[in-house]
């Protein structure tokens, strides 16, 4: 068990009470390189799910409880717990833990010979990276002001977009010379080595270090703020909850597509893993990730002037997506579905920048982690959990009467989601607005 005491920050990196742009940036680039790997061992199934389906015999349903429900079944509840200790210990520490953790199951999930074995492997994914996110939050909290968190969290949440095009690029090109396996076997090394580097190179900030003094908590008060009352004042608060809540709406969009667009797009549009490895890799890294940068900055704008634009901006951005998306569906050539799908990808994820900021400037500097923590479990169970499974079994369901284009009919059995999301974010921006 670690100390509750902070270790010092002089002599590495982050060292001091203030530290220089360059070094928080560097802590933050690290931050985001460890969410990349997070987040491109979290894709690694769906990115070659054609070939795995093909080697293993699986169907669309296993698939999506592979990427969905038995991975947020660890994924989510774990990370509440780990949270709650990684508020009383060494964030960095848990951090660097939990990708070794994770790393090393991503490799055993290229050693898996069948079903059975890649569930086990993926659960054990699951539960290192529970402790990935959430610490990193914290730590990003206390490495910035509130006026600049925004940015900040929004280029942490780059991490997603570009584990997604590198897992496409790398993942997709290893699998197309070699095999499926491959990929597993060297991402899982990669982020052993960085988990390693996260040890010896971050420190561990202060807490609150970046808050007025009305944010400070005493050292009394922390030690006595306990497992089940924190989970307790998180879920009776009922604008986090509904945050939490619309939250997992969007990600149920986002993870119910991206779990099978690449699946859909080869095998109803055509599209071969050469292609893949470019162009879809093109459409995750720019219009993802420009979506994410994008949506940061306008929440430091906006929601400087009025809280509500945290739930305003995600609801906009998911009305204007739903025409694109079933457009995406519709098509009849990859070339065109990828084109129009270059317009959900940038808008889709507008919500994740904002709804961390939002709840990590809600809550006390001691409660951030296991609040961010609580935060992914509704979002993610809801998303992750529900998204793919309810995709995936959507198109078995119907492939007696649609035959091979079975998942296009799932997404748009899928669509109306966006609308439910987005009268969610407008609920929200009413509470908000009425609590001010």
């Amino acid at each position: 068990m670690e100390s509750n005491v902070e270790e010092p920050l002089s002599g590495r990196i982050g060292a001091g009470p203030v530290v220089s742009p360059v070094r928080t940036g560097v802590v933050l680039g690290m931050l985001c390189f460890v969410y990349v790997l997070n987040f491109l061992d979290r894709q690694l199934i769906s990115i070659l799910a054609k070939p795995i389906q093909d080697g293993l015999h699986i169907t669309d349903s296993q698939l999506g409880l592979l990427t969905g429900f038995y991975f947020a079944l660890f994924y989510c509840f774990i990370a509440v717990p780990i949270g709650w200790l990684a508020d009383r210990t060494n964030r960095v520490r848990v951090l660097s833990i939990a990708c070794a953790l994770w790393s090393g199951a991503t490799a055993a999930c290229g050693m898996a010979g069948n079903y059975a074995q890649l569930i086990i492997a993926r659960m054990t994914v699951g539960v290192g990276e529970a402790g990935g996110v959430p610490p990193s939050y914290a730590i990003i909290s206390d490495y910035f002001p509130r006026e600049r968190r925004g940015r900040a969290m929004a280029i942490f949440n780059l991490g997603p977009p570009l584990g997604s095009a590198l897992g496409v690029a790398f993942g997709a090109s290893l699998a197309a010379a070699f095999n499926w396996r491959l990929p597993f076997y060297v991402i899982g090394v990669i982020g052993l080595l960085t988990a390693l580097a996260v040890h010896v190179l971050v420190a561990e900030p202060k807490r609150g270090e970046n808050d007025s003094p009305t944010h400070a908590v005493p050292p009394e008060v922390t030690a006595k703020a306990g497992f089940v009352s924190t989970i307790l004042r998180f879920f009776g608060n009922p604008t986090l909850l509904l945050a939490a809540v619309a939250s997992g709406a969007a990600n149920f969009i986002t993870y119910g597509t991206s779990n099978f667009a690449i699946l859909f797009l080869m095998r109803e549009k055509g599209m071969h893993l050469s292609d893949v490895a470019i162009w879809y890799a093109l459409v995750v890294g720019v219009c993802m990730g420009g979506g994410i940068f994008v949506s940061g900055r306008l929440i430091d704008r906006y929601g400087a002037r009025s809280k509500p634009a945290y739930a305003i901006i995600p609801a906009i951005s998911l009305l204007v997506a739903l025409p694109f998306f079933i457009c995406f569906a519709a098509a009849v050539q990859w070339q065109t579905a990828l084109i129009f799908f270059c317009v959900p990808m940038f808008l889709n994820s507008f919500f994740l920048s904002a709804m961390v900021t939002f709840v990590q400037g809600e809550v006390r500097p001691d409660q951030r982690v296991i609040s961010g923590a609580l935060l992914l479990l509704v979002m993610n169970f809801i998303g992750l959990g529900l998204g793919p499974t309810y995709v995936g079994m959507a198109s078995d369901y119907l492939r007696p009467t649609h035959g091979m284009h079975s998942l296009q009919f799932a997404f748009f059995a899928l669509a109306p989601m966006y609308l439910i999301a987005a009268l969610l974010f407008a609920a929200l921006a009413r509470r908000i607005y009425r609590s001010k």
